[in-house]
């Protein structure tokens, strides 16, 4: 079965883009889910987030996907900022690399560590030292998880986001540097939009 990891990024925006993240993943999965694919978030969605992960599978996801990656509008009046004129929010969906399909990231290249998550989850997080937190030797990057109740999913997922941040770095580098992701958010809002949504129920035009 096809599985999908597609990255949402609110790219620098300002906090309106991070609660468009947000609610863009639940639309998505909804619309997904509706489609008879199995979609979800990675990771917990609680509030406004900078980036989430979706993963996508089933009969029909990567055409689901291909009409998602690119740069998506919500039109709408802040949630933040009632009297603030700007109506339209920009957000970024792009694929993630998984498995071989990362060509920098090899396992003798990371460090594993493991330590006990904090924050909900019941007894279980309490108890285990399930959290997994992957370093990148060459770069030094880390990322880390500890939604997940295995150590092995935590671990997956940890090294899921580590190859997204060299994606990015790679992005980042080829694009020239410090400005490149102030510059990754000017093409958001340049772009033209694959998809549109507006109102706070996510309504698709």
């Amino acid at each position: 079965m096809t599985e999908i990891i597609l990255h949402l990024s609110s790219g620098q925006g300002p906090k309106e883009c991070e609660w468009v993240v947000a609610e863009l993943a639940k639309a998505l999965c909804r619309e997904g889910n509706a489609a008879g694919l199995a979609c979800e978030p990675i990771e917990p969605i609680d509030g406004p987030v900078a980036t989430a992960l979706l993963r996508l599978s089933g009969e029909g996801a990567e055409a689901f996907a291909t009409s998602c990656i690119g740069t998506i509008r919500w039109i709408g009046t802040s949630p933040f900022r009632p009297l603030h004129k700007r109506r339209n929010w920009f957000v970024g969906v792009q694929p993630v690399r998984t498995g071989k399909q990362s060509p920098d990231l090899h396992d003798e290249d990371i460090r594993y560590e493991t330590f006990r998550a904090s924050g909900p989850g019941g007894q279980h997080v309490n108890k285990t030292d399930s959290a997994v937190r992957a370093t990148h030797l060459p770069t030094g990057l880390v990322a880390s998880s500890q939604d997940q109740r295995s150590q092995f999913a935590n671990k997956k997922i940890a090294r899921l986001k580590l190859a997204m941040l060299l994606d990015d770095r790679r992005r980042a580098e080829k694009a020239g540097g410090k400005r490149a992701l102030w510059d990754q958010n000017r093409e958001l809002e340049r772009g033209n939009a694959v998809r549109t949504y507006e109102s706070e129920r996510f309504r698709r035009r």
